[in-house]
């Protein structure tokens, strides 16, 4: 089977009969797979699939096609460098056009994702439930998909952005999908090589804002950069049997003691910490800044110190969740206290 093939949805023949009469319904979806309904209606047809549930339905497959709680993460990334980079007070228009296409963006990327993944996808009990390998949308319009919102990001990006700042949503796109995606094949340094593309949002908002890339823009790169390794070796200890079946050699397949894993979790966490109380030494956020990136860099750190002294599933969840929350508050802490340059 190759890459871009994906199993249609089994044919659904179910048929009543009661009386003299018996109504055929067909039932479109985006793959147009039917759906063949024999119902007794006192000589009537009766849908039972309206247009506007087809399109709810396909709204929320495309919806999930986009990975909206990854893209809401990558967007609210890009607010953060942008308000925090931004020269002068904010001007409404061009912000919402710079969120809007790093929307669409992350929106592109992720649907392109899934599109490149769709074979693998199917293997992982984690993601078996996706709409390509559920056969619920085939993978060309798919893949247009995709590519239309990519595009349209990238041309939004650079009206309400900039040049520079579409051009580090292009790379983002190209990194995400042409580097990380096939290297989750290969080797597991995919991980270290995806958290790039994972830290590039912010400095994308920085370029939109400032129009130039200072050391305070990369410090926050940095900062992105540390903070996903712990978050994703915590899911691929998690999932490790997922990679495992999916032919993924994450860290925790190749070396199922865990040591490695544990190891560079701690390592990234410790890292983590004392960049992330930079912005306040560089003068870019103030001193309540400095004081929550330090608790919740000491939380961080001890939940991978945690994990790395059981190496327990419920551990690398622990973990999870605290890399989930870690994030916003930092970033927001960010903006709460940004100084004026």
């Amino acid at each position: 089977m190759s890459r871009n093939t994906v199993p249609p949805n089994p044919t659904l023949d179910a048929a009543t009969t009661h009386g003299a009469s018996a109504a055929t319904i067909t039932h479109g979806r985006f793959d147009t797979p039917t759906a063949t309904i024999t119902h007794a209606a006192s000589g009537s047809a009766t849908p039972t699939a309206k247009p506007a549930a087809r399109a709810i339905s396909l709204g929320r497959d495309l919806l999930e096609l986009t990975k909206p709680r990854i893209t809401t993460m990558a967007v609210i990334s890009v607010a953060a460098g942008y308000y925090v980079g931004a020269r002068g007070p904010i001007v409404f228009l061009p912000a919402t056009g710079v969120l809007l296409a790093a929307t669409l963006l992350a929106s592109g990327a992720s649907a392109l994702n899934q599109w490149f993944e769709a074979e693998t996808d199917r293997l992982m009990a984690r993601t078996a439930n996706r709409p390509l390998p559920q056969g619920r949308l085939v993978p060309t319009p798919a893949l247009l998909f995709g590519l239309v919102l990519a595009a349209s990001g990238v041309a939004l990006m650079y009206a309400a952005g900039g040049p520079l700042a579409a051009s580090i949503g292009l790379i983002t796109v190209l990194l995400y999908v042409g580097c990380y995606t096939p290297l989750k094949r290969v080797t597991p340094l995919c991980t270290v090589i995806g958290a790039v593309p994972g830290a590039l949002p912010p400095l994308m908002g920085w370029a939109a804002g400032a129009g130039d890339l200072s050391a305070e823009a990369w410090l926050l790169f940095a900062i992105l950069f540390l903070w996903q390794m712990p978050h994703f070796l915590a899911i691929a200890w998690m999932y490790r049997d997922d990679y495992a079946r999916a032919g993924q050699p994450m860290l925790p397949v190749v070396e199922p003691s865990g040591g490695s894993t544990a190891r560079q979790a701690v390592l990234y966490a410790a890292a983590l910490l004392p960049t992330s109380l930079l912005p306040t030494l560089l003068g870019v956020a103030g001193e309540p800044y400095f004081a929550i990136a330090l608790t919740l860099g000491l939380l961080l750190l001890a939940a991978t110190l945690v994990f790395a002294s059981r190496r327990e599933t419920n551990d690398a969840r622990r973990l999870l969740h605290v890399s989930v929350i870690y994030l916003p508050l930092l970033l927001g802490a960010l903006v709460l206290t940004r100084q004026s340059f």
